[in-house]
């Protein structure tokens, strides 16, 4: 694959932001054969090289499937724990950094094989999944909630990291064709979509002060701006590879210091989680959503206690908690994302969260995902220790009790 030497030398002008994922969905079937890895992976480090040249930082190449039991519900365990197992090493092999094998839909035939599937996905740190908790036009489905919260307190206590739970979530009201991960799956012909660490673009629209009428304006500037030229590239490789550009998510991703709470405290409006909070997540959002670019997945505002150092530090402050986070997501983006919680969270208040956050997406009708990460050994108030570049690491809190 090539691409014109005009377009494949030197960066675009402006705000840089880093690539954080080139996701490509894949149109085949499970079991996925090694000739589609590896073509998979060919157009995916195409992408990664043209995208370097141009002067991006891009941080992951994923892959996005079908989903796993869609395909293969009728295989016995061990041939998909053999599958799976094949398909982590090959992954590694291919210089490809994850794949999402979807999620478990609401059927009992599924629900049912969801803990057996967590315990061969634990220890495989390249495969992410999840369960569907409300499935695209359909309500709240109170026993895949009851399921996904019964995973993620079983794959909290896996293993000494508890990093089971960085790969899973319980989403609702999520279509195919997402970027990020854990909550991507994909559905019909193969897509190439990207997804940037665009923190710093906000915080470049927001610093030095924007009075709230003006930051849906200054965002949604900012933003385009940037998105711009990731998205003419990525419609050039796609024509070229042969598949078709499934649109930017543009949910501005923070990466520890480089924080969107820090962004939007620099509108000038006060710390984040005080009066106010929920109107300029609102305005963000709004930005974000009226760029004209093509757009796939969330596309709002992202809000991942973990992934932030300063979201972290607001957290441990006491200006934000579980409850507040689900009250912005009802205006913003992703819903309740690495949220510190002590290791012994019982499987039945986690999925109580579970269907909160489904209820909202129900209500709205948006994607929205619950990713929480009870830390193996922690007690309400003791700070988590997890082994993850991806993480920082914040003091837990216990959810109130029933």
């Amino acid at each position: 694959m090539s691409v014109d030497a005009a377009s494949a030398q030197g960066g675009p002008g402006g705000c840089t932001p880093p690539v954080r994922t080139l996701t490509l969905g894949l149109a085949d079937a499970h079991p996925l054969g090694d000739g589609t890895l590896e073509r998979a992976a060919e157009v995916l480090g195409t992408a990664r090289d043209i995208f370097v040249t141009r002067g991006y930082e891009v941080q992951t190449v994923r892959l996005s499937a079908r989903p796993l039991l869609g395909d293969m519900g009728a295989a016995g365990e061990v041939e998909v724990e053999g599958y799976l197992s094949w398909l982590h090493d090959r992954l590694g092999a291919l210089g490809v950094s994850f794949l999402a094998l979807g999620p478990l839909w609401p059927l009992a035939r599924q629900l049912g094989r969801a803990e057996h599937l967590a315990a061969t996905l634990a220890p495989l740190r390249s495969l992410s999944w999840s369960v569907m908790v409300a499935a695209p036009g359909e309500g709240v489905d109170v026993p895949a909630a009851e399921a996904a919260g019964r995973v993620m307190a079983q794959l909290a206590s896996a293993d000494a990291e508890g990093l089971g739970n960085f790969n899973f979530a319980a989403v609702a009201r999520v279509r195919p064709g997402t970027p990020f991960f854990p909550a991507a799956y994909h559905d019909g012909p193969g897509t190439l979509g990207l997804g940037l660490q665009a923190a710093g673009v906000v915080r470049a629209a927001l610093e030095g002060g924007a009075p709230l009428g003006e930051v849906q304006r200054r965002v949604a500037s900012a933003v385009g701006a940037a998105g711009r030229p990731p998205v003419e590239l990525c419609m050039r490789v796609c024509e070229e590879a042969g598949v078709r550009f499934g649109g930017i998510d543009l949910s501005p991703a923070p990466a520890g210091p480089d924080s969107i709470v820090a962004a939007m405290e620099g509108a000038g409006h006060g710390s984040f989680g005080g009066p106010g909070t929920l109107a300029l997540c609102a305005a963000v959002t709004a930005g974000l959503r009226s760029t004209g670019l093509p757009t796939c997945g969330y596309c709002g505002l992202m809000l991942p206690v973990m992934e932030d150092s300063v979201l972290a530090r607001r957290w441990e402050q006491g200006l934000v908690g579980i409850d507040q986070l689900l009250a912005f997501s009802a205006v913003c983006g992703t819903g309740l994302d690495t949220v510190p919680l002590p290791g012994a969270t019982p499987a039945a208040q986690l999925a109580r969260v579970a269907t909160d956050m489904a209820s909202l997406a129900v209500r709205y009708d948006k994607p929205l995902s619950a990713r929480l990460m009870p830390f193996p050994g922690a007690r309400a108030g003791e700070r988590t220790r997890f082994a993850s570049p991806y993480l920082v690491d914040a003091v837990t809190k216990a959810l109130p009790a029933p």
